[in-house]
């Protein structure tokens, strides 16, 4: 299981990188085995501002539709448009092809709060697992 030391991760097995203002966001390589093979992304959220843990979007794939989260609250500025013809790059490439949204930060956004390590993720998921 991939999980990049550089990202950050929320509980919902969300991914995020966060430069300057902007977090790109998808989710994690954990997520997207569990949930097998993705048929269909649907995010119709562009341009709303959205507090932490709304819901952004879901995934469908093979077997079951699944709610995605806003990991940290701000305004969707970007859509991955790849995803409408190609959603199994998030299979493919989670962390880079498969990325999901682009948020612009809350001014009143809290630097990795309550965001998770890579160490923290992993200690989720092996606890979810036990």
């Amino acid at each position: 299981m991939n999980i990049p030391e550089n990202l950050q991760y929320t509980k919902d097995h969300e991914w995020v990188l966060i430069e300057d203002n902007i977090a790109t966001v998808g989710i994690t390589d954990y997520a997207q085995d569990a949930l097998g093979e993705i048929v269909y992304v649907e995010i119709e959220t562009m341009d709303e501002e959205l507090d932490q843990a709304e819901i952004f979007g879901s995934v469908e794939a093979v077997k079951t539709v699944s709610d995605l989260f806003m990991p940290v609250k701000g305004k969707i500025i970007e859509v991955n448009e790849k995803l409408e013809d190609a959603p199994e790059l998030v299979n493919e490439s989670p962390y880079e092809d498969g990325w999901m949204i682009k948020i612009e930060l809350a001014e009143d956004y809290a630097e990795g709060e309550p965001l998770l390590d890579a160490k923290g993720y992993t200690n989720c998921i092996e606890e979810a697992d036990a």
